[in-house]
């Protein structure tokens, strides 16, 4: 498969997979560097952009759906901040943290940081492993 081919297939599934859609963008990171070695610094880059962009959606329909229903994951953000964004990875959580940093009206920039940063040292490691 060609490297752009294998990007592209990469970004769209971590940009699918960081939405309230059900996804598996590690698998695909996985398999794009051990095909191709020469990709693991592209694959980290497109997949966090990817992932950090379905993310930051997740941001936003939390900011236009600010409702009286709290969305899940509210009461951690309350908690911890913007910083709990650094676990916005996480699967099933990870989703309603954004959702929730958007209900909240959390600062946009340092929430893509912050969703950005977790998405990236998670990347990191399962690139490592391949």
């Amino acid at each position: 498969m060609s490297p752009a081919l294998s990007l592209g297939g990469l970004f769209l599934s971590a940009f699918l997979s960081a939405t309230l859609l059900p996804g598996g963008s590690e698998v695909v990171l996985w398999a794009v560097v051990r095909q191709d070695a020469a990709l693991f610094w592209p694959a980290i880059a497109v997949a966090t952009a990817g992932n950090t962009l379905g993310g930051m959606s997740s941001w936003l329909i939390g900011r236009l759906i600010a409702v009286k229903v709290p969305p899940r994951g509210l009461k951690w953000v309350q908690d911890w901040g913007i910083l709990v964004l650094l676990l916005s990875w996480v699967p099933v959580v990870g989703d309603g943290l954004c959702v929730a940093a958007g209900w909240m009206r959390l600062n946009w920039f340092r929430s893509l940081l912050c969703i950005a940063a977790g998405k990236l040292a998670r990347y990191l490691v399962i690139a490592s492993l391949a």
